[in-house]
């Protein structure tokens, strides 16, 4: 490997590590190994080696491909780089076919039209690098320049040639058929071909004019499972819902073999003095009944109101899937009285249509409909004593914020005595207990309390919740 590809390497890696990919010294070795298997000139190639050795979800790659684009940008001679059109690496293209004067975006548009059509790869990502240079270009400060692939998009405006592309690829045919929707799929695939090529040249312009290096700290947005929960948008959190399964299932695989590997059971005395008998009597081998692992059941307290019900509404999902880990799960939720809604969750049912009944059905509100930790504990209590048991792991989930009303940590502090396991899951940063109306030192004393404020967190947490 070359000194300049071995740096690029390196800091390529750094880039994914400090966006939040998490890849290990053996999968640095394999992408390494792997160069030695693919031509280094064919651009897209060494994308494919990179990804196949490094990435381990697919919810990474959007990060994975941007970054990418900023450590090994296209350059003259590779194959898969689009630069026939004049344009040598780390310069600006030749003339394009606009001369001196301003852009003709109607011309464009019509060109990017027959090229959707077509639907040559090669010539697209020519033209995407010609509509940047003539498009994507605007001064921000006196003397310095910036690219925006807005601007380039917003010109061209792709996703308006869709009624005139279905009349081309449907000519004569007869419209809202199956026809019709294989050529809708079709161009939608293309418009978004087209948008990527265009973003991945601002990018590698970008990284030209400032340095990857710097770019990488601004170039991806955190990945959603970095995401605060306070702080989720609204499609923060459809994709986080999306991760749940497939987190559970991760999850699940990797309780199940900690258990199996668990500690022996009991010494089996009868086995351990019969085998004795070859020694001498001298026990050297001691045998031990069968370890049978303990499955919990698990109670889940989560407060839904304002912005911690998007924390809570995940938490409970990831508590649904992982149900089979658990004897038995039972879900209560409260604003400022408690109800339990485990009745809206039933096996193989869709959980974002059970949080929506729970929401609109839950009997939550007793008096404002403003948080109160202390009445809803009590009514928890009282209601609900067969909740917690000596068998029961407790999870209660919420940020403590508490509107100055009573806390009733001793109600709080006899659950947890009964409980076999109990955990107060906060998704505020530990920075900001005990300011304001928080309640959380008074309820820590109570109550081991977790920061769990994104996923990864969450992902982390759980892994503790089922000892072998």
């Amino acid at each position: 490997m070359t000194g300049g590809l071995l740096e690029r390497e390196i800091g390529f890696f750094h880039a994914l590590r400090d966006a939040g990919v998490n890849i290990s010294l053996a999968e640095v070795l394999d992408a390494t190994r792997a160069l030695g298997a693919i031509d280094l000139l064919d651009r897209e190639s060494l994308r494919a080696a990179y990804a196949a050795t490094t990435l381990k979800r697919p919810a990474h790659r959007p990060a994975f491909d941007a970054l990418f684009d900023l450590w090994f940008p296209p350059v003259t001679g590779d194959p898969s780089a689009s630069g026939r059109d004049g344009e040598a690496a780390g310069g600006e293209p030749g003339e394009g076919a606009q001369g001196d004067g301003p852009p003709d975006t109607e011309a464009l548009r019509d060109a990017l039209r027959q090229l959707l059509l077509d639907g040559d790869e090669e010539a697209m990502r020519r033209f995407a690098r010609e509509t940047v240079r003539d498009l994507g270009k605007a001064d921000t400060a006196p003397g310095r320049q910036n690219w925006f692939s807005y601007r380039v998009l917003r010109g061209l405006s792709p996703e308006t040639l869709m009624a005139s592309l279905l009349d081309n690829l449907l000519a004569g045919q007869q419209r809202g058929g199956m026809a019709e929707k294989v050529a809708r799929q079709t161009i939608t695939e293309r418009i978004r071909q087209f948008q990527e090529m265009v973003e991945s040249e601002v990018r590698r312009r970008l990284a030209e004019d400032r340095g990857a290096e710097q770019l990488s700290k601004t170039a991806v947005q955190p990945l959603a499972e970095q995401v605060d929960f306070l702080r989720a948008s609204r499609n923060d959190m459809v994709e986080l819902r999306r991760q749940v399964f497939p987190l559970a299932r991760r999850l699940a695989t990797r309780l199940t073999a900690k258990r199996r590997l668990g500690r022996s059971g009991r010494l089996d005395f009868r086995r351990t003095v019969r085998a004795s008998l070859a020694t001498g009597g001298v026990p050297l081998v001691t045998h031990h009944r069968p370890h049978k692992p303990h499955k919990p059941e698990l109670t889940v307290i989560c407060d839904v109101s304002g912005s911690v019900a998007g924390f809570a509404h995940f938490t409970l999902m990831l508590a649904y899937a992982l149900s089979e880990q658990f004897t038995k799960v039972r879900a209560f939720a409260f604003i400022d009285t408690c109800d339990e809604v485990s009745r809206f969750f039933t096996p193989g049912g869709d959980v974002a249509d059970a949080l929506a009944r729970m929401s609109a059905e839950a009997n939550l509100v007793w008096f404002d409909g403003h948080s109160d930790y202390g009445h809803s504990l009590k009514e928890f209590a009282a209601t609900y004593p067969d909740a917690v048991g000596p068998r029961t792991s407790l999870l209660i989930l919420g940020d403590a914020r508490n509107n100055y009303r009573a806390t009733e940590v001793p109600v709080l502090r006899s659950l947890v005595a009964r409980a076999r396991h109990a955990y107060w899951l906060n998704p505020e940063p530990q920075a900001y207990w005990g300011s304001g109306d928080s309640a959380t030192t008074a309820y820590a004393e109570a109550i081991e309390m977790v920061e769990v404020r994104n996923a990864v967190q969450l992902e982390a947490f759980v892994q503790r919740l089922l000892p072998t």
